[in-house]
């Protein structure tokens, strides 16, 4: 059965206290109340009371019995508002402090199939090159097959327009001048 529990508006920023979510998201409640007694961090305080009431409405809600089946299956900090307060600074300026707070879930489940798929890591492979893919009539194959005729330079390209004499230099507002 799976049980949440959360601590609104706790005084700690979200991407601090993620930083202590990711070590016990997977692990045994018994692990991972471990891990947070030893990770130097004021969010593992926080993140370890969280997880400590998951526990107990664990036991409460759904007379769970044997702690060592449970596993936390969801740690989630959400971005709460934030406290906006100004310091005042030198010549009559004012400098803006946000105190960040954030929202704490942490879920525990004694379902062996219950734990969650442990998403691959981002950015660790390379990005896929484009497959070929195969014309769709024989005609197709042969005109793909066939190489490709380099572009016409430009001066030949101009000079098949009719726009400048072969050999001539383009002057100023695109008109052609011969040199003598």
């Amino acid at each position: 059965m799976k049980t949440t529990a959360r601590a609104r508006f706790v005084r700690v920023s979200a991407r601090k206290a993620r930083l202590v979510l990711d070590q016990i998201r997977g692990k045994p409640v018994g692990e991972a109340l471990a891990t947070l007694e030893y990770t130097p961090r004021a969010a593992a305080r926080l993140v370890e009371k969280v997880l400590r009431s998951a526990v107990a409405n664990a036991e409460h809600n759904h007379q769970v019995r044997n702690l060592d089946d449970l596993r936390v299956v969801v740690a989630v900090a959400d971005g709460g508002p934030s406290m906006k307060r100004v310091q005042p600074r030198a010549m009559g300026r004012a400098f803006f402090i946000k105190h960040r707070t954030s929202h704490l879930t942490i879920g525990v489940s004694d379902e062996a199939n219950g734990t969650p798929r442990v998403p691959a890591p981002r950015h660790t492979r390379a990005p896929a090159a484009p497959r070929p893919t195969a014309p769709a009539t024989p005609a197709a194959a042969a005109a793909s097959a066939a190489p490709a005729q380099p572009a016409p330079a430009k001066k030949e390209r101009a000079a098949a327009k009719g726009k400048a004499k072969p050999g001539a230099k383009a002057g100023a507002k695109g008109k052609a001048k011969e040199k003598k």
